[in-house]
């Protein structure tokens, strides 16, 4: 299966925030897996420019989580995680679109998991009128994840190393 879909990252739900493209590599009831290429372009809307990958990645977008999961790989290992809390992805043809709610969970090869952009999320709390209850499930999806990792649920239980066995080649 080599299809290529558009991943487009959304603030509310219809302002573009970062689109990219990526391959799919497998389709499941609840969740999709896919790999970012070497030299993929992220073009962030809200940033205004343009900013390209030299690693190649593993990213989970779930239909029933709150929460976006990437793995940058370098040497056919997991270097670091990046892992945005966000509604769930919704997919319809060849495009994968989710809300981004601003709270990113991040761990390098060497560093301990490390909750960004909460200033972010405080601004944009604001800037879009976050109901009490989007921060409310927003912080609270931000401790399931905390615990799925602290548990060693997937995929932060060792299964993506198959991932990269089968799918990136040095």
């Amino acid at each position: 299966m080599q299809n290529t879909l558009t991943i487009l990252a959304l603030k509310k739900r219809d302002i573009k925030h970062y689109q990219w493209d990526v391959t799919l590599l497998e389709k499941h009831d609840n969740y999709i897996i896919t790999k970012g290429e070497i030299g993929r372009d992220l073009k962030h809307y809200t940033k205004g420019k343009t900013f390209t990958f030299h690693k190649p990645s593993l990213e989970i977008f779930f239909f029933n989580k709150w929460y976006t999961i990437s793995a940058n790989i370098k040497d056919e290992q997991i270097d670091s995680y990046y892992c945005n809390i966000a509604k769930p992805a919704k997919l319809i043809d060849d495009t994968l679109t989710f809300v981004d709610l601003d709270l990113d969970l991040v761990k390098n090869r060497a560093e301990e998991w490390k909750v960004v952009d909460e200033d972010e999320f405080k601004e944009n709390s604001l800037k879009y009128s976050y109901t009490p209850q989007l921060i409310e499930q927003t912080k609270s999806e931000l401790r399931n994840l905390q615990t799925l990792i602290s548990k060693k649920g997937f995929p932060f239980d060792g299964s993506l190393n198959n991932y990269i066995k089968k799918y990136i080649k040095k």
